[in-house]
């Protein structure tokens, strides 16, 4: 379930979506991700369903590969939808027993609650699938440039965020091989309570921590020694372009933003 996490990973591909620019796919992301927290109705979430199942489409990714990607939080939506249906009042009884009672107004709510939360993950999870770490470092970069004026170092933060992203699926392929490890010694992180399971996870966490701390140093370690000093006097081999398609691209996600919000 942990290498099943998209957030993070590349998928080299040949397709439209990949070569747009990476300032233009983060502009699209945060338009679109906006426009969804506006949508109050099923059509509009089915629009944009509909509007995500065509980027998958366009940017070759495989559609089982972004399904794959929401098991690891199918437990949070799942408890988002019952904790809706059973504690949101209002509107007619669908059903009932003794003091547990379920109404129109919470499954509706539960229903829109998971709608977002699922859509919302496809899609952001399409950035870093179409937009390599090289990318994703230059777009948030130049678009984070202006905020320099006011003595926030853009490069610092554009590099701080792309790490992070990176070392996600780095340290989730860690922690399948510490447990995997711990389960071959004996360790059962399945069977018992919550609170048992918990104190299961102590041999997988102190490792896997140590693991970070000491790639993060190896990270430090190497950057210094290459005399990185965040942006300053940096050059670039491959300076970003805004192309026509990206425009047409940008224009598009506006209008369709615009329409789902008042659909």
């Amino acid at each position: 379930m942990l290498r099943n996490i998209n957030i993070g990973q590349y998928i080299a591909r040949d397709s439209i979506i990949h070569k747009l620019d990476a300032r233009i796919k983060i502009i699209i992301t945060i338009l679109m991700i906006t426009a969804l927290f506006f949508i109050d109705s099923f059509k509009g979430y089915f629009l944009f369903l509909l509007a995500v199942l065509f980027i998958i489409y366009l940017s070759q990714i495989s559609f089982m590969r972004i399904i794959r990607g929401l098991r690891p939080v199918l437990f949070l939506v799942l408890l988002t939808l019952i904790l809706h249906i059973f504690f949101t009042r209002g509107g007619e009884v669908i059903w009932q027993w003794r003091f547990i009672t379920i109404e129109k107004n919470g499954l509706i709510t539960g229903l829109f609650m998971v709608s977002r939360i699922l859509l919302l993950i496809m899609f952001t999870s399409l950035l870093t699938l179409t937009t390599s770490p090289l990318q994703l470092t230059d777009g948030i970069e130049s678009l984070l440039r202006p905020l320099k004026r006011f003595g926030i170092p853009a490069s610092e933060l554009a590099m701080m965020m792309t790490i992070a992203l990176r070392f996600i699926p780095t340290l989730l392929e860690e922690a399948d091989k510490i447990m995997k490890a711990q389960m071959a010694r004996g360790a059962d992180f399945e069977s018992g309570n919550i609170i048992r399971r918990s104190k299961n996870l102590i041999p997988l966490l102190v490792p896997l921590f140590i693991s970070a701390f000491r790639r993060a140093d190896d990270l430090a370690l190497a950057m210094e020694s290459r005399c990185y000093h965040g942006g300053e006097g940096r050059t670039k081999l491959h300076e970003l372009k805004v192309k026509t398609q990206d425009f047409i691209a940008l224009f598009i996600s506006i209008l369709f933003s615009i329409l789902v919000s008042f659909f």
